[in-house]
C-alpha cells in the first residue's frame, strides 16, 4: 500500500500511485512510484574519474523535486519527458550498460524514485553505483542507500538562500545540502581511486552562476571548513549554459565570463582545495547535453 511520500526534502506527504503519466502525478516531482527514464547509455562527459575511457553507464531519470530554472536537463527535469518502466526493466538496463563496458552505473536525479532504485540494486552490482543528485537530498533517504551506493556525485548549488528560493523554489537548500553531503561522506569515508577511477567517495560539483560570485565563495568556504584535505573531491564548473526559462532572464541569460571563472578558481585554490577538477567556461556547451530521446530504454 502506498505511504505518504517523504523521499525528498519537500516531504509532500502525498499518496503517489504506483503508476502515473509523467508530469501528471501528485507532489513536487509529479511522478508515480515507478521510475520514469529519458535516456540510458555510456556517458563520456562526466569528470574523468567517473567517465574513464569507456564511459559511465548513465540512467537519466525524469522529473525532479528541485526544479532549477537553469537546468540543462530542463526537458526531463521540469517538462518530465520520459517513459515509465518497471523495476525489472531498470535492472535489465543496468546489465545492458555493463555489457557495453560501463565503468559504473550512474543514476541521475534518482531521489524521487528511491524506493524503486533500492529494489533494483538487489542483488548488488559488480561495479560502483553513482548517486548523481542536485544535493537536495533527505538524510533519512540517504541512510537507506548505505552499502548500496559507493560513489556520491552531489551538486552544491547555493550558499545563498535568496538565490535558491529564486531559482529553485527552495528556502532550505543550503542547510539541506550540507546535511546531505555530510551524510554521504559519513557513509563512504575519504575518497578512493583505482586506475584513475573513483571507486568510493564523494565528488562535490559546484556550477558557477553568472554574476553570483558571493554564492560560489560561500560554497567554497563551507567545503573547506567541513572536510579535511583528501576527504572529498571538488569539481568547480565554469561552463554554465543558459537553458530553460533562465535563457531569457538576466543575469542567467549569459555565460560565465573568463574573469569570473578565474577569480573563483583562485579563491578555491587559496582555500586549500586542490583535490578535484577545474572546468573552464569553454569545457562544454549545448553539444555536450545528451539527446533525451529514450535511447536505451
Amino acid at each position: 500500500m502506498s505511504k505518504p511520500c517523504q523521499l525528498c526534502p519537500r516531504r509532500c506527504l502525498v499518496l503517489r500511485p504506483e503508476s502515473a503519466p509523467p508530469g501528471k502525478g501528485p507532489g513536487a516531482c509529479r511522478m508515480g512510484r515507478l521510475p520514469v527514464v529519458a535516456r540510458a547509455g555510456l556517458h563520456l562527459w562526466e569528470e574523468p574519474c567517473i567517465s574513464g575511457a569507456r564511459g559511465s553507464g548513465t540512467v537519466f531519470f525524469s522529473g525532479c523535486s528541485l526544479g532549477c530554472v537553469f537546468c540543462q536537463n530542463y526537458k526531463i527535469s521540469s517538462e518530465c519527458f520520459g517513459r515509465e518502466i518497471s523495476v525489472s526493466r531498470l535492472r535489465e538496463i543496468y546489465r545492458e550498460l555493463l555489457g557495453q563496458g560501463a565503468h559504473n552505473i550512474n543514476l541521475v536525479s534518482p531521489a524521487h524514485f528511491a524506493d524503486a532504485v533500492l529494489e533494483s540494486l538487489d542483488p548488488p552490482l559488480p561495479v560502483p553505483v553513482v548517486w548523481n543528485s542536485g544535493g537536495y537530498d533527505r538524510v533519512d533517504t540517504l541512510r537507506r542507500l548505505e552499502g548500496k551506493v559507493q560513489v556520491y556525485l552531489p551538486d552544491m548549488k547555493y550558499s545563498d538562500d535568496a538565490l535558491s528560493l529564486r531559482y529553485s523554489g527552495a528556502t532550505d537548500y543550503f542547510e539541506t545540502a550540507k546535511a546531505a553531503i555530510t551524510e554521504m561522506v559519513r557513509q563512504t569515508g575519504p575518497y578512493e581511486m583505482k586506475d584513475g577511477l573513483l571507486e568510493k567517495g564523494v565528488l562535490i560539483r559546484h556550477l558557477i552562476l553568472p554574476g553570483q560570485m558571493d554564492n560560489t565563495r560561500g560554497v567554497i568556504d563551507w567545503i573547506s571548513a567541513a572536510f579535511p584535505p583528501k576527504t572529498v573531491l571538488v569539481s568547480l564548473m565554469g561552463q554554465y549554459t543558459p537553458c530553460g526559462p533562465a535563457a531569457a532572464s538576466p543575469p542567467l541569460d549569459r555565460r560565465v565570463t573568463r574573469a569570473e571563472y578565474r577569480a573563483m578558481e583562485e579563491y578555491l585554490l587559496a582555500a586549500g582545495i586542490t583535490d578535484g577538477y577545474l572546468q573552464e567556461p569553454d569545457a562544454s556547451g549545448p553539444a555536450c547535453i545528451p539527446d533525451f530521446d529514450l535511447t536505451g530504454i
